[in-house]
């Protein structure tokens, strides 16, 4: 399974600890997101974050989705089917599939590891960004409901 992380809350006033941690997850800027692997390691790294980004498993479909429509390449080239199937000798399905179970990680592939998300149509959830989503924000663990949140964000 793997993590589709978004950064939520800006920088001003963050402590360096968690903004370390921030670098380290390559997640730079708000609106952006990366996909990562469902280790201890990571979860770890969530937890001290969970004030700043949210998180949860994402689904093949919108991982395809995410990747055509936000996918680039060096050079901030965008991304087409084509290009993938001769890059990775793989179609975008099988890419998707493969880094959801984990066989490969997405730094490994030519795409940029960072796709740079749109903020969400309609808004975040009602409650803002300042509180948990189990209380109706929109910070920390969500689930499923990361999927929603991309579709939003495309």
């Amino acid at each position: 399974m793997a993590y589709a992380v978004i950064r939520i809350r800006g920088r001003v006033g963050v402590r360096r600890d968690i903004a370390d941690t921030l670098k380290m997850l390559r997640l730079h800027k708000v609106n952006h997101c990366v996909i990562i692997p469902e280790t201890e390691t990571f979860k770890g790294m969530l937890q001290k974050v969970k004030d700043y980004v949210t998180w949860g498993e994402i689904d093949k479909d919108t991982l395809v989705k995410l990747i055509l429509k936000r996918g680039r390449l060096p050079g901030n080239k965008k991304v087409n089917p084509e290009i993938i199937k001769e890059l990775t000798g793989m179609d975008v399905e099988e890419l998707a599939e493969k880094i959801i179970n984990g066989e490969i990680k997405l730094k490994e592939t030519p795409l940029k590891p960072v796709f740079r998300l749109h903020p969400p149509r309609k808004g975040f959830e009602r409650g803002g960004i300042k509180k948990p989503f189990s209380v109706g924000g929109a910070l920390g663990y969500r689930g499923e409901k990361i999927n929603e949140l991309l579709e939003k964000m495309m």
